[in-house]
């Protein structure tokens, strides 16, 4: 039986050297997560705050912690002084609450500005969260990405619908790959860290990666079924 330091190996060799692995940790206790960093990982996904919140202490400092799920404006506060990158930024509201946290939580500097990706809802599912392309554009347009010092947008992020029909995942991440691209070329032209397209789960990273993924976020295919 495969161990998580097993899986992790396999997936990396799978993914190459140009993609980053986010170990999705949600409902895992934290010597699973400390299992995964021995075996090398450092980038870990969480969806819940104070699920975070609690299991950052428990772990080394060199973790790169990722929000990956819905985050509340109320939130925010409380990650800001050590998240790495929040992955799921759907609003200037949201976007404007992490910079003024960042200041507030007096966030260390030598943690560098939170990074952020834009979630954008490509899947057309109610329980999904994210802008649609306009409201992206809406944000783009009104200069508040260069108005946050403590914040770095550095790509976007999406989550395919939940679906047998592949082909559907495929025409909506070849479609994320596009519009990273077009969004790069007109309003990130001079900031060369905005490359990331956070796309692809355990059951769809595969196709993910034919459609130009940095990172993939892996849960069940590195620590198994969730503990609740």
């Amino acid at each position: 039986m495969s161990t998580i330091a097993d899986r992790i190996e396999a997936l990396r060799r799978e993914l190459g050297e140009q993609v980053r692995l986010v170990a999705v940790s949600k409902f895992h206790p934290v010597e699973k997560l400390r299992e995964a960093y021995d075996a090398g990982q450092r980038i870990f996904g969480e969806n819940r705050v104070q699920e975070m919140v609690a299991k950052q202490p428990e772990m080394p400092d060199d973790v790169q912690w990722h929000l990956i799920g819905t985050l509340q404006r109320n939130k925010v506060k409380y990650i800001a002084p050590f998240v790495d990158t929040i992955e799921s930024v759907d609003s200037a509201k949201l976007l404007r609450e992490i910079e003024r946290q960042a200041v507030l939580q007096e966030r260390p500097a030598e943690r560098g500005p939170i990074r952020c990706l834009l979630q954008i809802h490509i899947s057309g599912e109610e329980t999904k969260h994210g802008m649609d392309e306009t409201e992206l554009r809406e944000l783009l347009e009104s200069g508040l990405i260069h108005d946050c010092p403590h914040v770095e947008v550095v790509g976007l992020m999406a989550m395919a619908s939940l679906t047998e029909d592949m082909e559907l995942v495929d025409r909506q991440f070849a479609r994320m790959h596009e519009l990273l691209g077009e969004v790069r070329d007109r309003y990130f032209a001079d900031r060369s860290s905005f490359r990331e397209l956070s796309i692809g789960m355990s059951q769809d990273y595969k196709i993910a990666l034919k459609h130009g993924a940095t990172y993939v976020r892996i849960g069940t295919a590195i620590f198994g079924p969730r503990e609740y």
